[in-house]
């Protein structure tokens, strides 16, 4: 018999290719038919729930890689929870109303839309919504994701429809909806308002003016300096559009004024601002004629530059003197502030605007112009009547439209609001991010905390057709708005019947309870609201409308995962419309996570060529790549990719593969029920192992726990190519292939694999969840597992294993073996030896680790594998710096033993009639 015969190779008796594009298909196709996410259900049915509510991405097209990394990083917490001894079930959901669906569908209809009915109109916008939702629903499955796939929900569905409407009706009951005309952000293409998180700002070129208001009043009495001089009010603004809608100029009433003289006219401005004006107005030779006080402009009246009205003098705290005069131009149906201050004055919140941003008829010069276009002419009629100053370009951050991508207006139309302040709704929000809910990452608590400190009121109103109506009625005779509790519980039941389609398809008597009429003048002359409500309202109600009702959720959600544009999103939507009608935060964590971009840091569009869709990276490297992609990298700031990026994962996983394939290679004739070894009886070496496999175990736990999955994925590729492959897989070979199958010492490492292999495959499965399950397929002891890696629970550690003393032992016999690899390297270079076996290791009794090494020599060659040691009172030359390393002075040279040809280990007894070593010997002979 061949010596080679008598060997322990790995019998590979599994395939356990990688082959990722092709396999994971397979193993799609075997969950779905087995339905496993069921049978997850079934066995988890009395543990803790641990719910991670799914924030619903838009129906409106492929995923991309910013969802592919939301949908893993979610998938990813819900297995790791599974496993972790909870029941975490995984509800996905879609938001199908709004903007980004019916803009969508306005492009396939193009002029047609005009002949159409709202349910006509809306009935395409449920289609196209219904089309992308399975679309989306493969994209995500593709992933890996496991959830309730057949049952998701969604906004649009009559159920979830009808608790829109009703959570709306509790806050209107509770006092906090109103009505009001107030500028808020309004897109002149998309032709609606807008919300806070509707809105992102980039860089716009605008032209910026100076214009002067002369004063009506006469100032002399307290300013005779100005007697007889004509007088002007000086304003900054870089929208001349809203010049039309001027009607007061504001000054700060703490801030230091100024008239300054030039060619017989007076100007009013900033002190400090004057000297840079001046310039800017090309003025020389003027001077400074007096100080004005600002509280003295006040209700001073000033004419407007281009009509027959009056502008009159205001003081505002939000006047700056950053830029510009220091005299604000104040338009209330354009500004926030501006309206504020309005308000404060009695100024009419003046807008002359339709839907389309363009003036109306009664706008003089400038009718039927939208507001941009309208510029240059503003600007050409300011200077044609003396009143224009200055003008210049100028690039700044200005709000733009999140769907049409055009910039936006702020516009005074009448609109519906939630209140933030009616019944403490700002403060009671802010107490539960402060103190009832968990944010990771940490920064993420002030982040909202600021938004909803200083966000005005909701508007949650829209212009469009296709979401869920404001279900409110308006009195035709007294004009006040009406929903009673018994109205609200009528529309409910209707919705539930026909869907939000029955406001617009039903008459308003069959909305309205029998002999309905107006609680205020008893009027029974309703009529219906025509707007719908905020998308943003919608998906804020997933809570009440997924979380409450559903037999497999419960309220509140232990866990919220979004990007972190969703603290002005979702979280916030969510958060407000919960706060309102419960008094609590719909969630006890919220976990936030950056933007994909490229390997370079930029953000991903079509324009610069470098996006690469999940879809795309799927067929190339695999899903698993991906799941590796999301795992390796810190989610809380911005996440990079790049095809090289890719590549080195795919290394990593290659790694971490092979080690899993040497562990099962090596276990196909181990039994776990009759071969395992007690601790007692287990080689020093498979103690240590052991130790280290539960210091592994313990760490990578902690990772998921605090969702830390970058620390996973590192830790198990590190323990792979360091502490398994670079040492104890690599030392332990010649037990594994040349001692006897059923000797103590080869069952005492197969025990280590066995537990390796055993606590590995779970502890990688929520992240590598098809490369988990394949290992699981191959396990060769496969009639005593179950029939899924993710119907198991983690691995928990064995404290018995731990093992502190001999690990300190170890750790000082491994400092040893990494210097002494060094001198081996250096010898292989000089071709001294060949390799480690050909070796000779010479060494000092000299220092403190000395002693050490000399009592655990045969632990010191095992873990070196060099063929022969000696110990000397004295080394010459040694290879290594002994102060530097710590290890006692050595040398190597090449070893005058022969070479056993069954291990190919030197030994003192090969050679001279002896053919083979005693270890292999004794091999032989318990194999009979």
């Amino acid at each position: 018999m061949d010596y080679k015969d008598t060997l322990n190779l790995p019998k590979t008796k599994f395939a356990m290719k990688a082959n990722l594009p092709q396999r994971e298909p397979q193993f799609l196709a075997r969950w779905e038919e087995s339905r496993l996410y069921h049978r997850l259900r079934e066995a988890s049915e009395n543990r803790p729930r641990y719910i991670l509510h799914d924030g619903p991405p838009y129906a409106n097209g492929h995923i991309h890689m910013g969802t592919a990394l939301n949908k893993i990083l979610k998938d990813i917490i819900v297995k790791s929870r599974q496993m972790n001894g909870f029941d975490a079930t995984y509800v996905p959901g879609w938001d199908c109303h709004g903007l980004p669906i019916e803009h969508e569908v306005d492009k396939k209809l193009g002029p047609k839309k005009r002949d159409m009915t709202k349910v006509q109109i809306r009935k395409r916008c449920r289609e196209f919504a219904g089309k992308f939702i399975d679309v989306q629903r493969d994209e995500f499955k593709r992933l890996g994701v496991l959830g309730c796939w057949e049952d998701p929900y969604l906004t649009m569905k009559y159920e979830y429809e009808a608790i829109i409407a009703e959570e709306f009706a509790k806050i209107y009951q509770k006092g906090n909806v109103y009505r009001s005309k107030k500028p808020i952000y309004w897109c002149n293409s998309c032709r609606t308002a807008l919300a806070e998180a509707e809105v992102e700002y980039a860089d716009h070129t605008s032209p910026s003016i100076y214009v002067s208001f002369k004063v009506k009043d006469d100032l002399s009495a307290k300013y005779p300096e100005l007697k007889g001089i004509d007088t002007y009010l000086v304003i900054w603004t870089t929208t001349p559009w809203t010049i039309p809608s001027n009607l007061a100029v504001a000054a700060h009433p703490d801030f230091e004024y100024v008239a300054v003289k030039h060619e017989g006219k007076a100007y009013i401005l900033a002190a400090r601002l004057a000297p840079v004006c001046m310039e800017t107005f090309g003025f020389s030779g003027w001077e400074t004629l007096c100080e004005i006080n600002p509280r003295d402009l006040e209700g001073v009246k000033a004419k407007h530059p281009l009509f027959d009205r009056e502008s009159v003098g205001v003081l505002a705290d939000y006047v700056t003197l950053e830029s510009g005069t220091g005299l604000v131009h104040t338009a209330p149906g354009h500004g926030r502030e501006d309206y504020e201050t309005g308000l404060k004055y009695g100024l009419e919140a003046y807008s002359p605007l339709d839907d389309g941003g363009r003036f109306e008829k009664e706008v003089e010069f400038f009718a039927g112009m939208e507001v941009f276009e309208a510029n240059p002419h503003v600007i050409a009629k300011l200077k044609e009547v003396g009143a224009l100053l200055a003008s210049e370009d100028i690039t700044h951050s200005y709000p733009h439209c999140w769907r049409c991508k055009k910039p936006v207006i702020f516009r005074a139309t009448p609109q519906w609001f939630i209140s933030m302040d009616e019944n403490d709704l700002r403060q009671k929000a802010l107490s539960a991010i402060k103190n009832d809910v968990r944010w990771v990452p940490k920064w993420g608590r002030e982040r909202i905390y600021s938004m909803i400190e200083n966000r005005p009121d909701w508007c949650i109103s829209r212009q469009r057709s296709w979401g869920v109506p404001i279900t409110v009625f308006t009195c035709q005779e007294c004009g006040e708005a009406v929903l009673t509790p018994e109205m609200a519980e009528q529309i409910k039941e209707a919705f539930l019947e026909e869907g939000a389609d029955a406001w617009f398809s039903r008459d308003v008597h069959e909305l309205l309870p029998k002999g309905a009429n107006c609680p205020h003048c008893g009027a029974d002359a309703l009529k219906k609201e025509t707007d719908i409500l905020d998308v943003w309202f919608d998906s804020g109600c997933s809570q009440a409308a997924v979380l409450k009702p559903r037999a497999d959720q419960n309220w509140p959600a232990d866990m919220y995962l979004e990007g972190s544009d969703q603290h002005r999103g979702w979280f916030h939507s969510s958060l407000l419309c919960s706060m309102a009608t419960e008094g609590k935060a719909p969630y006890g964590t919220v976990l936030t996570h950056g933007y994909v971009v490229d390997g370079d840091g930029r953000k991903m569009s079509k324009s610069l060529g470098n996006v690469i869709p999940p879809q795309k990276i799927a067929n190339q490297y695999g899903a698993e790549i991906m799941r590796l992609w999301v795992a390796a990298e810190d989610y809380t700031d911005d996440i990079r990719i790049s095809h090289d990026f890719l590549k080195q994962l795919s290394e990593g996983y290659r790694r971490i593969r092979n080690t899993m394939r040497f562990l099962l290679g090596n276990l196909n004739d181990f039994n776990p029920e009759t071969d395992q070894v007690a601790k007692e009886d287990m080689r020093e070496l498979d103690r240590l192992m052991m130790h280290r496999l539960q210091e592994f175990t313990a760490r990578i736990l902690k990772g998921y726990e605090d969702f830390q999955f970058h620390n996973v994925y590192h830790g198990i590729h590190h323990f792979c190519v360091v502490d398994l492959s670079g040492f104890y897989l690599d030392v332990t070979k010649d037990c594994l292939y040349t001692s006897a199958p059923a000797s103590k010492a080869r069952r005492s490492a197969q025990t280590v694999l066995y537990n390796l292999l055993m606590n590995m495959v779970r502890l990688m499965a929520p992240i590598m969840s098809f490369t988990a399950e394949d290992i699981w397929d191959f396990l060769p002891w496969a009639d005593e597992k179950r029939e899924s890696v993710h119907l198991e629970s983690f691995p928990k550690v064995d404290e018995s294993f731990m093992d502190e003393e001999l690990n300190a032992k170890w750790t000082s016999l491994l400092n040893a073996r990494d210097w002494i690899n060094k001198g081996l390297d250096m010898m292989r270079k000089d071709k001294v030896v060949g390799n480690s076996l050909e070796a000779k290791l010479t060494m000092s009794r000299q220092g403190e680790l000395a002693e050490l090494l000399e009592k655990e020599v045969e632990n010191l060659a095992e873990i070196t594998m060099v063929s022969e040691i000696d110990f000397t009172d004295q080394v010459e030359t040694p290879l290594v710096d002994t102060e530097e390393s710590g290890v006692p002075g050595y040398t190597i040279e090449a070893t005058s033993y022969e070479k056993c040809p069954r291990c190919w280990k030197r030994k003192p007894e090969v050679g001279g009639g002896q053919e083979i070593c005693h270890s292999c010997q004794e091999a032989l002979d318990q194999l009979g």
